[in-house]
Parts: structure tokens; sequence; C-alpha cells
């Protein structure tokens, strides 16, 4: 090992809990909370372990007054633990983790692919570190559950927003707030007309792509989403869209629909220079886009069984798109055998497309 390596070599989930710690001391100082006496329940909300990897990022404020208060075991709460727990785990497994597999032979070689593949590539990105991320927070949402623990929602159905600004509010929702009431507000927020909204936008934006990586891929993603956003600053129109899309509907109308596609082709456009190693090969990839058989057929296409699935899974987050997570109220009116079928069926999935190697880590492939 060489002495240079410290220089790069991090501690697993640093930036979590890194912001975990500074809002406490930050809530303290702001006169929110008063200093924690007990070094135990202090510790236990340093380190609950199922935040601690990668969120979501808990305030002092909810989740130490739960630590203290005496907790008994509820079934109820159990049960909707364990099914968020096996939701998470299908997106992470079946979903996140072979969709990983494609995006990466794409990004990877990008410059020996044509347009159609790369755009397809990009897609599979764009769903991997969806439900990745969500994936995740749903296990660790669901494991808390089992102990008697309420944690922050983190993601509320992302990419059925109509504009960038519902995007940020749904999409990993622990950081962005934290991001508000630490950054954006102590910065003047919105008070200070609207140079300084634009001002401190871009600010946080920055921070936010630096938080994700020490890269210029991640400095220009940022700027890029406070660019996408900067219309809705700018004309005030940021908070138009409050709630769910078609909320009480079974669809969105025309131009939801066209708002919700425009959202999200600009959030996979954002997402290239994420994945990519450089911004230089994020440059290629999108110019490859346009000028390498964007309309022939994609070379290598995944699966027939994994875009099967994943038109599922969509249908399945359409369907429960008012609802904490997408199987929180999905079966409660079946008959007991067609719940338990469908429940069996996501454990049979997840079975399927999990095997475990010869290393301490488990990789997941069809």
């Amino acid at each position: 090992m060489q002495l240079t390596t410290l220089n790069v070599v991090l501690p697993v989930g640093i930036s979590f809990y890194t912001f975990h710690g500074l809002s406490y001391v930050l809530d303290i100082y702001n006169n929110r909370i008063k200093p924690e006496r007990n070094f135990i329940d202090y510790s236990l909300f340093v380190s609950f372990f199922p935040l601690l990897v990668a969120g979501p990022i808990e305030r002092a404020t909810h989740l130490l007054p739960q630590i203290k208060n005496k907790r008994e075991f509820n079934y109820t709460a159990a049960i909707d633990g364990l099914r968020q727990i096996l939701w998470g785990l299908f997106k992470k497994v079946v979903i996140a983790d072979n969709c990983a597999e494609y995006a990466n032979m794409i990004f990877n070689h990008s410059a020996n692919y044509s347009g159609s593949s790369l755009v397809l590539g990009a897609l599979m990105f764009t769903f991997q570190i969806y439900c990745d991320f969500s994936g995740y927070s749903d296990i660790a949402i669901g494991t808390a559950k089992l102990f008697g623990i309420d944690l922050l929602r983190n993601f509320a159905f992302p990419y059925f927003s109509r504009d960038i600004a519902e995007f940020w509010r749904r999409w990993h929702i622990s950081l962005s707030s934290w991001f508000k009431d630490y950054l954006y507000i102590p910065l003047g927020g919105s008070k200070g007309g609207l140079w300084m909204r634009i001002r401190n936008t871009f600010i946080i934006f920055i921070v936010s792509g630096f938080w994700h990586g020490a890269n210029w891929t991640f400095i220009i993603w940022g700027v890029l989403n406070a660019l996408f956003i900067m219309p809705s600053i700018i004309f005030n129109t940021n908070r138009n869209n409050l709630e769910i899309v078609a909320k009480g509907k079974i669809l969105p109308s025309l131009s939801e629909l066209f708002n919700i596609a425009l959202t999200f082709s600009l959030t996979v456009l954002a997402w290239i220079f994420f994945r990519s190693a450089s911004v230089g090969q994020a440059l290629q990839f999108i110019g490859n886009i346009f000028s390498k058989d964007l309309l022939k057929a994609p070379q290598n296409p995944p699966k027939p069984i994994m875009l099967i699935i994943l038109i599922a899974f969509m249908l399945i987050e359409w369907t429960g798109r008012e609802g904490k997570y997408a199987i929180e109220n999905m079966g409660i009116r079946w008959t007991p055998v067609l719940r338990w079928s469908f429940y069996s069926f996501i454990i049979v999935c997840i079975g399927m497309y999990m095997q475990t190697t010869g290393s301490d880590f488990i990789y997941f492939q069809f």
C-alpha cells in the first residue's frame, strides 16, 4: 500500500454521517434543540446503522426524540417495514444492478456504439441510479420501522415530476432539504430578490455536485440542474406542482405527460455527465447520440426479460405513486392468495437475479 493512497481513500459513508452530525451541531447553534447529555443516545443518533452508509440524512430534531422515547413492538409497522424492505430489495437487486451491467458496457465503450445504443445506455443508468438510491432508502426506512423508528422519506417518485423544481422536491429529499435549511436559507434564501435567488440556487447545486465527488463531471451536473431550474426560479413557478401528478386519476393529461417527458429527458441528459469519467467523454457521448445511427436498432440490446421487468416496474411505480412507496397499499384489498402470490413473485425475482461470488460482495446479473 502506497502512502499516497491516503489522499483518496475515505471512510465508507463519510458524506452521509458528516452531514448527519453537522445538522446536530448547527441545530444547537441555531437554538432548535438542546445539547444531548446522554452519550449513549447521542451515539445511537450518529451511528444508527440502517442509514449510516447511504442515508437518508437524518436530523437531530426528528431522530433524537424517537431514540429517547420508549418504544414497543408494533406489528402493523413491522409488516409495513418488511413490505418496504421487499420493494427496496427488488429495486436494488433486480432493477439497479442489472441496469448497471448494461450501462457500464455502454459507457465504458461508448465510441463503439450507435446513437440508439447510447440513448438506451443513458436510460439504463437513469433507472440504475434511481433504483439504487431509492432501493437502499426503502431498505433503511423499512429496517428502522422494525425498531420503532420512523426515518425521513428520501424519494417520492421523482421521474413522474412535471418540472425540475418538482423533481428536486422528490429526489433525495433529505439531501435537498439539508442544503435548503443549512445552506440556501443562511445565504439569504429567496428574500433578497431575483438575483439572490439565482445566485443561491447556483451555489447549492454546485455544492451538491461537489458533494457527490471531486470531479468536474459532478460540477457540470450541478450547473446543468441549476440552469434547468432557472425558468421556475425566474418566473416564480417553482411551487406550481406540489401534489403528485394525476392524483386520484388513472392517467395524466396530455400536457402533464408532455411535461413529464420533457423533465425526464433533461434529467437523463444531466445523468450522462454524472456517469461519465470526464467532461470530454460526456460531450463525446452526447455528440455521438446525434451523429451515429440514432434511428437504427440498438446494438447488443438488453434481454427481453429485462425490458419486460422494467415496464412492469414502472407500471407498479405509477399505480402506487400516491403512497410512500410503490407497494405500500398494493394488494390490501386483494384476496390473500392473490396478495401473497404477488409478494412471492417479487421474492422469486430477487432470488433469481442474486448469486453469491467467492468475495465478500454480492454480484447480481441476468
